[in-house]
C-alpha cells in the first residue's frame, strides 16, 4: 500500500494502460551522437525506468533537418534509429514502463549555425533568443516536413516503441508559431482563420496515426498559456484542444507553458510557485475528455499527488525532479519520500546544456553518468579504512556519506557551527532558498550511513595522525586585494587603494555570519565574476533596505546567468528591489564613504557614494592544510576536492566528492 493512491493508479491511454501517473517528460541530454541514441542515452531511461515511472517521452528529435539547434541532434527521420529504438524499448520494457518519440521543429526559434541550413516558420519574424531572419515555408515545404513526421512515426513503430508524442506545438516551436496569430501573418490556407492556422497540426496528426494505427499510443504537447502579447492563453489553448480531441485520433495531451520570450515560463528556476501551470492547465482539461499531463516544477510526491487529487490533471510531468532522483517514483512508493533528492531550482542542468556538455544535475553527479555511478554501482570498500574527511560543504558532505555507505570508518570535521559551507551562506537569499535542500539531502544521507562529524574543529596537520586517508574539502576564502581579472599584475602586489578599511567586506563577511557587520545605507556591490555570487549579495542587501548599486567591469551584470536562462529574471527582480547598474566599470580606488570607477572603455572616471562596499572577484584556494600533510607525510593518502582545489562550483566539488569516495 502507498500513501499516494492517485500517483500510482494505472491510467489507459487509447489501447494501452499506464501503470501509473508519473510520467518523464522530454529533455535533452546531449547524450546523443551522430543523430543517434548511445548507450549512455539508453542508461539514463532506464535508471528512470527502474526508479518507477509510468510513462517515458523521449527527448525531442528533430522531424526535419532543418531543425538542429546544436550539431549531431538525433533525428527521428532517420531509418538508422530504428536499431536504436529497439535496444531502448527492450530495456525500458522490462521495468513495465511506457516509452513515447518526441518528434519536433523548432521553427524560428534557432538558427543555421549548426547545419548551415535557413530557419524555418511560417512567417518572416525572427525569434527574440536567436533574431535570425527565417524563411517563409512554401506549402510544398509544409509537405516535406508533414512527410518528416510520418516517417518519425513509422521508425517509432518499427522500433518497437509504445506511441508518438508530436512536439512542436508547445513552448512557441513550430507548429505553435503556426498557430498563434502573433507569429502566422500567412494568407493562404495555412494562415487567418483558426481552422487555417491549425491545418498543418491536424495533417500531421492524421500522417502520425496512419504510421502508428490503433494500436499506439498518439499524443501531442501544446501550451497552455504562451504568456506573451498577441498569443494563445488558457482559453484559446483550450478550444485548440477541443479540436484536437475531435479528430479521434489523439490519446492524450501533454501540456506546458511559455517561448522563448518568457523562457522562465518552460524551466523557471527558483523561486517560482510549484505547480504555477497548472491553473491554466485545468483549462484545457476541463474542455477535453483525453487524459492531461500538467507539469510547472512539481518536486515533491505530495505535491504530485495533491494536483491529481485535486483534478488539475490525470497525470503528472516531471522532468528536472527525475534528473536530480530517478527513484523519485519507487521512493514514494515504499514510503520513503524523505529520501528524494530534491530539485532546488538550481538549473545546473540548462547550464551544462548550455556548455554542450551532457546532462547533469547540481546535486546528482550520476545524472548523465549512470552507467559509471549510477544506482546499483556502488561497491562495498575491499579494505576499511580510517578515513578523515575536512570540511563540512557539499563536497565534504557527499565524500563522507559515500565513503561510509562504502564501510569506512569515516570522521567528517568542519570549523564551523553547522555544515553545508557557502551553499548555506546562498541560502539567506530568497532566490537561492531551494538550495537548503541539498544540504538536507546530504545531511539525511550522512545520518543514514551513521558517519561520525565533529562540528567546531578547525583541523591541524598533526590532529589527523593515525587516518589511512584524508579527503580535503577546505574550501576557499573570498578575496579582498580589490583587484579585477584586468589587472592581473596587481593580484601578487599592493592591494587596491582603500580596498583594506573596515567597510570593504566579502561575501563571507555579509553572508558567512549569522551577525553580519554594520552596513551603511548606500552599498556598492563590485562583481566582476559575472555569476551568481554578486546577484545573491545584492538580492540580500536589498531586501534589507539598503540603496545597491552593481558595479561590474563586465558589459553586462551576471552574464553567466544566461547559461541558466534566468538572467532576465533576476536581472528584473533586481531592478524592482531598487537596485542600480553601472557596467563597463572598473573602481580604481575606495575611500571613506566613496568609489572612484573608471570606464573600462574611455577611462573616464567617476566618484559615486559608497558607505560600504562588497567585493566579489574570486576566491583564494584553502590547500595549506594540504601543503602541511603532505611535507609532513602524517597521512599515507591524501585527495583534494572541490574549492580547495580550485575554487569553482557547488556541482564539481560533489561530482568530485562522490568520485573520490568510490576510489577510496
Amino acid at each position: 500500500m502507498t500513501a499516494f493512491k492517485h500517483l500510482f493508479e494505472p491510467c489507459r491511454l487509447g489501447r494501452q494502460v499506464a501503470k501509473n501517473r508519473i510520467w518523464m517528460t522530454a529533455h535533452a541530454t546531449l547524450l546523443v551522437k551522430d543523430h543517434l541514441f548511445t548507450d549512455e542515452h539508453i542508461a539514463y531511461y532506464v535508471e528512470r525506468a527502474k526508479g518507477g515511472v509510468g510513462v517515458i517521452t523521449m527527448e525531442a528529435m528533430a522531424a526535419h533537418p532543418t531543425t538542429q539547434p546544436y550539431k549531431g541532434k538525433a533525428f527521428a527521420f532517420d531509418p538508422r534509429m530504428v536499431a536504436q529504438y529497439r535496444k531502448i524499448a527492450d530495456a525500458v520494457h522490462a521495468h513495465g514502463v511506457k516509452i513515447l518519440a518526441q518528434p519536433w521543429h523548432r521553427g524560428r526559434q534557432t538558427n543555421s549555425v549548426a547545419n548551415g541550413l535557413p530557419v524555418w516558420a511560417p512567417s518572416a519574424i525572427p525569434c527574440a533568443v536567436y533574431r535570425e531572419m527565417p524563411h517563409v515555408m512554401t506549402q510544398d515545404e509544409i509537405a516535406e516536413l508533414v512527410e518528416g513526421y510520418r516517417l518519425s512515426a513509422r521508425y517509432a513503430r518499427e522500433g518497437g516503441l509504445d506511441g508518438v508524442e508530436i512536439h512542436g506545438t508547445a513552448h512557441g516551436y513550430l507548429l505553435g508559431q503556426f498557430l498563434s496569430p502573433a507569429t502566422n501573418h500567412r494568407e493562404d490556407a495555412y494562415g487567418g482563420s483558426l481552422e487555417n492556422r491549425l491545418r498543418i497540426v491536424m495533417e500531421i496528426i492524421d500522417a502520425t496515426r496512419a504510421e502508428t494505427g490503433p494500436e499506439l499510443i498518439v499524443g501531442i504537447r501544446i501550451n497552455s498559456d504562451d504568456r506573451m502579447e498577441g498569443g494563445l492563453g488558457p482559453h484559446e489553448w483550450a478550444e485548440i484542444a477541443r479540436h484536437l480531441e475531435a479528430t479521434g485520433k489523439l490519446d492524450y495531451v501533454s501540456c506546458s507553458h511559455g517561448t522563448y520570450l518568457n523562457r522562465m515560463l518552460i524551466y523557471p528556476t527558483s523561486p517560482e510557485e510549484h505547480g504555477f501551470q497548472l491553473p491554466a492547465t485545468r483549462i484545457v482539461k476541463q474542455a477535453i475528455g483525453l487524459p492531461v499531463v500538467g507539469v510547472g516544477r512539481i518536486v515533491t510526491p505530495a505535491e504530485g499527488e495533491a494536483f491529481l487529487a485535486e483534478g488539475a490533471c490525470d497525470f503528472i510531468g516531471l522532468s528536472r525532479a527525475l534528473i536530480a532522483d530517478p527513484t523519485w517514483a519507487a521512493k514514494a512508493q515504499e514510503g520513503r519520500e524523505r529520501e528524494v533528492r530534491p530539485c532546488v531550482g538550481a538549473n545546473w542542468c540548462m547550464e551544462s546544456i548550455f556548455a554542450q556538455a551532457p546532462i547533469a544535475c547540481i546535486h546528482n553527479p550520476a545524472a548523465g553518468a549512470e552507467r559509471e555511478i549510477g544506482e546499483g554501482t556502488l561497491k562495498p570498500a575491499p579494505e576499511r579504512k580510517r578515513v578523515a574527511v575536512v570540511g563540512g560543504g557539499p563536497g565534504g558532505m557527499r565524500a563522507a556519506a559515500t565513503l561510509s555507505r562504502r564501510g569506512h570508518d569515516v570522521t567528517l570535521f568542519e570549523a564551523r557551527e553547522q555544515l553545508g559551507g557557502q551553499v548555506a551562506w546562498f541560502t539567506r537569499a530568497e532566490i537561492r532558498r531551494e538550495l537548503r535542500g541539498i544540504l538536507d539531502h546530504l545531511t539525511r544521507e550522512l545520518d543514514a550511513a551513521g558517519t561520525a562529524i565533529r562540528l567546531k574543529t578547525r583541523v591541524e596537520a598533526a590532529d589527523l595522525r593515525g587516518f589511512d586517508t584524508a579527503v580535503l574539502a577546505t574550501g576557499s576564502t573570498p578575496l579582498r586585494h580589490g583587484w579585477t581579472q584586468l589587472k592581473p599584475a596587481r593580484w601578487a602586489g599592493e592591494t587596491l587603494p582603500g580596498a583594506d578599511q573596515l567597510h570593504v567586506l566579502t561575501l563571507a563577511e555579509v553572508l558567512g555570519q549569522d551577525t553580519p557587520p554594520p552596513i551603511g545605507k548606500t552599498v556598492v556591490v563590485y562583481d566582476a565574476l559575472g555569476g551568481r555570487q554578486g546577484v545573491v549579495v545584492a538580492d540580500v542587501l536589498a531586501g534589507l533596505g539598503h540603496e545597491v548599486a552593481f558595479v561590474t567591469p563586465l558589459g553586462q551584470a551576471a552574464p553567466g546567468l544566461a547559461a541558466s536562462r534566468d538572467w532576465g529574471k533576476v536581472y528584473g527582480r533586481l531592478r524592482r528591489m531598487g537596485v542600480s547598474f553601472r557596467c563597463d566599470r572598473e573602481i580604481t580606488s575606495i575611500g571613506a564613504a566613496s568609489v572612484t570607477e573608471r570606464d573600462v572603455f574611455t577611462q573616464e572616471e567617476h566618484e559615486h557614494p559608497a558607505d560600504a562596499v562588497v567585493l566579489v572577484l574570486g576566491s583564494q584556494a584553502n590547500d595549506a592544510l594540504f601543503t602541511a600533510l603532505r611535507a609532513e607525510g602524517l597521512v599515507p593518502e591524501l585527495r583534494m576536492i572541490g574549492d580547495c582545489m580550485a575554487p569553482r562550483r557547488v556541482s564539481d566539488a560533489i561530482r568530485e566528492g562522490e568520485r573520490v569516495a568510490r576510489e577510496i
